[in-house]
């Protein structure tokens, strides 16, 4: 086939990352998506009670134990991005999660996260979390790290910014909050900027984390939960949805980009659309229909496409009464004239994950793209009567099935989600385009023959642990049908991935050979490589920099294995009272040895626990600028030492920074001594 461009520009999906309930990454969601499988977890009332649910409200008549539960929501690996301990904890789990699906992302479309091209843009959104509520009337929390600390470290404001920061990505960085469609507006927005040449990449996505724990609802008749946990779009036995957490970014890049590049290319976004419904509704957070038409209709006529062309619609399909039939009557006027549409929702898979919705839609499709398989929805056996569907152009997909190229034309998609508020966003969906002859006949090669010469391909990680994780991973994808070429390979875990303090390497000349290697590599992660030592393998093992080979294209690999501590999240529930011991007083502050509780506000605001910490200095543990105004404020305040912030510039150990802190009440001169110090 050849691929069907228009005279539209569009924007190419190259890499894809998220955490969904029952997934821990998308070869595990397809895996269900596939399968037809239901992801909402239903809990026992022992597990909600250490959870912290209110035994009350648990033991309510409407009380219903379902939600898409993210597992390990509230784990985050803080050294790779230069947080301590202490601010991890602080920070919310939306913004953690977030920052660790960036990094996957852009390693899955081959760009080490610390080197990603210039004018990369970010666009995000979150949901409110009962952690960001929390830390704001926490006085214990903001006594030790200051309000403006917690502000930054917990309200969805700076879910962008701090990707930008900790990633040092220097395109636009926004976050974009529009309710329930909030994911999918961020694509549109992402989308635009890279056609009008805002950014020349962009991340682009969502993330949801109401709380990491176990939690249930109060089901109200008349609402638009659903009374028995689960969540049925468009079927007969629809009665309201549930919710649910996860987190997923697309990277995107312009389409003629991508193709010039080479890039392994997931989707092709057509056109996109963002309307809303004004006042044209029954109520605020009522949808309407002529909002959604007009979204759909433009996407369309900014792709330059038909959507009777369309295949499949990745509805909203929140399962509840008024919702599903205003989307179907809205739907049906948009398509009209399309042959048999195809048309789910991932909601009954996955729950309804509020402002990351839309990016776990668009995320299915992609895959069932890629895949060329219509997954069918969880949870349906046959359409609800009052959608008449039969008299529409969709049909609701109960089964997996294979996804036929049309006679005429590609595979085309549309992908739609509402948000309370009114704003109403459409994305249009096309096949990737079929690579070139060149790289087809590179990608048919035999895994068990020889290719160009054998090729060094690079491994490193934060631990043996991790890289041992890295090795096994990588062997069974290398096992799998479809595996890139090994030049690919080690093109791409050379250039593609930031280089981390333990490493190693395995020799191979085919898929096999690598395969075994790397097995090898994953039970003896810190042995000498098999299948004979290399001068660049060892140059890469001492840390030296290296002249990788040219040649190759970036590849869909796996990405790093986060495995981080568990650093919990603030619940109502645990919230210090108001009769409940503030920060020590002044007097206590007194009777205490001053330069004890001096170390200990270091070692608590630095959340450090080795006392040997102490002889590294300020911003190897950590601290950054915020950090210190914070710290030069309590030591003023509780102390009464006037110590300047210059202080903290310099390479001091932490334990002379100390002692120079509390000798500043004595030390006239101290600010000109430490500009000595640094000048010299």
């Amino acid at each position: 086939m050849t691929y069907e461009m228009t005279d539209a520009p569009a924007a190419a999906i190259v890499g894809m990352s998220g955490r969904f309930p029952g997934a821990r990454d998308l070869a595990e969601y397809w895996r269900n998506l596939r399968a037809g499988v239901c992801s909402i977890a239903d809990f026992g009332e022992e597990e909600l009670l250490a959870d912290g649910v209110d035994p009350g409200e648990l033991r309510s008549p409407g009380y219903v134990a379902s939600k898409g539960f993210l597992a390990d929501a509230d784990r985050f690996e803080h050294d790779l991005f230069g947080f301590n301990a202490t601010e991890a904890a602080a920070l919310d789990p939306q913004h953690r999660l977030l920052l660790e699906t960036a990094w996957s992302a852009l390693e899955d479309a081959g760009y080490d996260p610390r080197a990603a091209p210039a004018r990369t843009g970010v666009y995000v959104g979150g949901g409110p979390t009962e952690h960001s509520v929390a830390a704001q009337v926490d006085r214990r929390l903001r006594a030790r790290l200051g309000p403006m600390h917690v502000r930054v470290f917990t309200d969805r404001e700076f879910l962008a910014g701090w990707i930008s920061y900790r990633l040092g990505l220097d395109g636009p960085s926004l976050t974009v909050q529009t309710g329930c469609s909030t994911s999918l507006a961020t694509v549109h927005v992402g989308v635009q900027a890279l056609l009008v040449g805002e950014c020349d990449l962009a991340l682009a996505g969502g993330v949801s984390i109401g709380s990491p724990y176990k939690r249930g609802y109060l089901y109200e008749p008349g609402g638009i939960s659903s009374p028995d946990g689960r969540c049925r779009p468009f079927d007969e036995k629809a009665a309201g949805m549930v919710g649910g957490d996860g987190v997923g970014l697309v990277v995107l890049k312009r389409l003629e980009d991508a193709v010039a590049d080479g890039d392994p290319i997931y989707a092709v976004v057509r056109g996109t659309a963002l309307t809303n419904d004004g006042s044209a509704r029954v109520g605020f957070t009522a949808p309407g229909v002529d909002g959604q038409v007009a979204a759909i209709v433009e996407a369309w006529e900014s792709a330059g496409l038909d959507p009777a062309d369309a295949q499949f619609l990745e509805a909203h399909g929140t399962g509840t009464d008024l919702g599903d039939r205003i989307e179907v009557a809205a739907a049906a006027g948009a398509f009209a004239g399309a042959r048999r549409c195809g048309i789910g929702s991932v909601k009954a898979n996955i729950g309804h994950l509020n402002a990351a919705a839309g990016i776990a839609g668009l995320i299915k499709v992609a895959l069932m793209l890629r895949h060329r398989t219509l997954a069918p929805t969880a949870n349906v056996t046959r359409p609800h009567p009052d959608l008449d569907l039969d008299a529409t152009p969709f049909r609701l997909l109960t089964t997996s099935t294979e996804w036929t190229r049309p006679e005429r034309g590609t595979r085309l998609a549309g992908v739609s989600s509402l948000g309370i508020g009114g704003t109403n966003v459409h994305v249009v969906l096309q096949e990737p385009p079929e690579p070139t002859s060149e790289a087809s006949s590179q990608a048919r090669v035999d895994p068990a023959s020889p290719q160009v010469g054998a090729v060094v391909v690079p491994l490193s990680a934060r631990t043996p642990e991790r890289l041992a994780t890295a090795a096994g991973r990588l062997a069974a994808v290398l096992r799998a049908p479809g595996a890139p070429p090994l030049a690919d390979v080690a093109h791409t875990l050379a250039t593609g991935r930031t280089r981390l303090d333990v490493r190693a390497y395995v020799v191979a000349a085919t898929h096999q050979e690598a395969a075994a290697a790397l097995d090898a590599l994953a039970s003896a992660p810190l042995d000498p490589p098999a299948g004979g030592g290399s001068p660049l393998g060892a140059d890469w093992v001492a840390g030296r920099d290296v002249a990788w080979p040219e040649g190759g294209r970036r590849a869909h690999l796996p990405t790093y294995a986060f495995a981080g501590e568990s650093h919990g999240a603030l619940s109502l529930g645990t919230l210090t009272g108001p009769d409940a011991p503030g920060p020590a007083t002044e007097a206590e502050e007194q009777r205490d040895d001053p330069a004890t509780a001096v170390t200990e506000l270091f070692m608590t605001t630095l959340g450090l626990s080795d006392p040997a910490d102490l002889a590294r200095t300020y911003f190897s543990v950590g601290g950054d600028s915020l950090t210190a105004v914070f710290l030069v404020s309590e030591l003023r305040d509780r102390f009464a030492l006037d110590v300047p912030i210059e202080l903290f510039l310099g390479e001091l150990p932490l334990d002379q920074l100390i002692a120079r802190a509390l000798s500043a009440g004595d030390d006239d001169d101290l600010l000109g001594d430490l500009l000595d110090e640094l000048e010299r």
